[in-house]
């Protein structure tokens, strides 16, 4: 039974893999766009921060990481605006192996949009991390898992493509500011102050700091949290749609 779920998983990623590399768009335009701004924003952040560097490395990255949410979204909701979903849940394939053979592609695209724009914080922008190259991957890694699974419940709920992008953009923008990407939340008013963790981005922008700093106990709590929050969307991806909300007739 194993090996036959590891089978349709892979299967479907297959599918979905050859899909991704067909329309790179999406992926090379949230790589650019970060690159270009960290490198014009530079001495803008180093004058006015202490870790300006650093500020604009992993604030551009969790902007850009977030914005990407709209290529995770796409990967499920296209099934179902080209009539494709209801035929793959028709077959043996699971809810949950269906959403892993789909995110697997998408996940891969993430960690190397990720590694990528930290490899250019390092090598371009003058990042200096620690050391802890584990820490950095385990940020990685858990800040692509989070955003895989809060991208998959936004496209089991929208009804449209139009929908998506406005809720990956608006949303995207508003959480990153919010938790500080833009500008360190120790300069937002109190209240501001006190509201940002409510944030996604407040949570991997500390994570991706504490790890860069080599701070092994930050980053581990910000993980735990984004992880949590990572169950909670992913589980209410899987229960939405396996209760039938992801056919057509539900758009």
């Amino acid at each position: 039974m194993l090996t036959e779920s590891l089978y349709r998983v892979l299967a479907v990623a297959r599918i979905n893999w050859t899909l991704r590399l067909r329309d790179p768009g999406q992926f090379i335009s949230y790589l650019l766009m970060p690159m270009i701004l960290m490198l014009v924003f530079k001495p803008v952040y180093n004058r006015a921060f202490s870790s300006g560097t650093l500020q604009v490395t992993t604030g551009m990255l969790v902007i850009f990481s977030t914005l990407a949410l709209a290529i995770v979204g796409t990967a499920t909701l296209t099934e179902r605006t080209w009539h494709t979903w209801d035929r793959l849940r028709s077959t043996r394939v699971t809810t949950a192996e269906l959403l892993l053979g789909k995110g697997l592609p998408v996940f891969l695209v993430l960690l190397a949009q990720q590694t990528i724009l930290l490899t250019y914080g390092m090598l371009v922008i003058g990042v200096r991390p620690a050391g802890n190259t584990w820490l950095v991957a385990l940020a990685v890694a858990v800040w692509g898992t989070t955003l895989l699974a809060i991208g998959t419940a936004i496209a089991a709920t929208v009804r449209s493509h139009g929908e998506l992008s406005a809720i990956c953009d608006i949303g995207g923008l508003t959480l990153t500011t919010l938790g500080g990407a833009f500008v360190p939340v120790e300069m937002f008013p109190g209240w501001l102050r006190a509201v940002a963790p409510v944030s996604p981005g407040y949570w991997a922008l500390s994570m991706l700091q504490a790890a860069l700093r080599g701070n092994v106990r930050g980053t581990l709590l910000a993980a735990a949290v984004l992880l949590a929050v990572g169950v909670a969307a992913g589980t209410y991806a899987t229960w939405r749609l396996s209760r039938g909300h992801g056919r057509t007739t539900a758009l």
